[in-house]
């Protein structure tokens, strides 16, 4: 059964006009359906998710700094936007089993979250003008997912980093214009791995806030992101070689030479709007 389906007869349930409608049989059946897949439920639909990110989210370059801008505005009034949010208030979020599933899960919602969190707020020129030096808003309650009030902090730091998969960092985007683009479909756990490689790759292919190489003056200059998280690549080696897994063969070679100096690129918290 899909949630869809369950979130269907759980609002019929809900609907007391409605109720005189139904015989006692079919309610006592509809409720014994929805107590049977709840421990077991299907992934989370995020199907309108999906269609809200095809829709909405679109090629933009600001100072020179090519990435995937959001039209604020049109994908809240957008009915798929609302029932998105509250769809996911009541999933189970137990039901999640796999390692993959729960990945694909979590980055999506992050990246859900985020973009809540500034059509909360809108118009703000940052993300980060949403908090203050004393209560940043990745502390401040993001959303609710399976009844439970989440912060963006919450699911980074607690769920994603601990499931030690670097590539998570070029996947959830903090609605600003450095952070990794925004992808155009939502993450699924069969295609999972093929989704991270290619956020990675064209993430470092661009060269506005990913990876930039100049040979002639010997440096390399990488996201912060790289800076900030630099022990999350631990496991895959370091920043450098899990870099070099992901760009073309003559930076591999250059990379591995270590005849160069590495800075970072300034990051830009502005807005990843439309």
């Amino acid at each position: 059964m899909s949630f869809t389906l369950v979130r269907k007869i759980i609002s019929l349930l809900n609907n007391k006009a409605a109720r005189p409608n139904f015989s006692v049989g079919i309610l006592t059946s509809a409720v014994f359906i929805v107590t049977l897949w709840a421990p077991s439920a299907m992934a989370f639909d995020f199907s309108g998710w999906d269609e809200l990110l095809k829709k909405h989210v679109l090629a933009k370059t600001v100072s020179g700094v090519r990435f995937s801008a959001v039209n604020y505005p049109a994908m809240k009034r957008d009915p798929r936007y609302a029932r998105l949010i509250a769809d996911l208030k009541i999933f189970p979020l137990d039901s999640l089993k796999t390692r993959k599933e729960k990945l694909a899960f979590w980055i999506n919602l992050y990246n859900i979250f985020a973009v809540k969190v500034v059509q909360d707020n809108y118009p703000v020129e940052s993300i980060k003008d949403v908090g203050s030096f004393f209560s940043p808003v990745w502390d401040k309650t993001a959303g609710v997912a399976g009844g439970k009030e989440i912060t963006l902090s919450e699911i980074e730091h607690e769920v994603l980093r601990k499931m030690d998969e670097p590539r998570i960092h070029v996947a959830i985007v903090c609605a600003s214009i450095s952070c990794p683009d925004l992808r155009k479909e939502v993450y699924t756990a069969k295609d999972l791995d093929a989704q991270l490689d290619d956020q990675v790759k064209r993430f470092l292919e661009n060269r506005g806030k990913g990876l930039r190489i100049d040979r002639s003056a010997g440096k390399v200059w990488l996201s912060a992101i790289f800076k900030w998280f630099k022990d999350d690549f631990k496991s895959s080696g370091g920043v450098v070689a899990f870099v070099s897994k992901h760009v073309p063969a003559r930076d591999v070679s250059y990379l591995q030479g270590k005849k160069f100096k590495i800075s970072y690129l300034d990051y830009d918290w502005g807005l990843n709007s439309l």
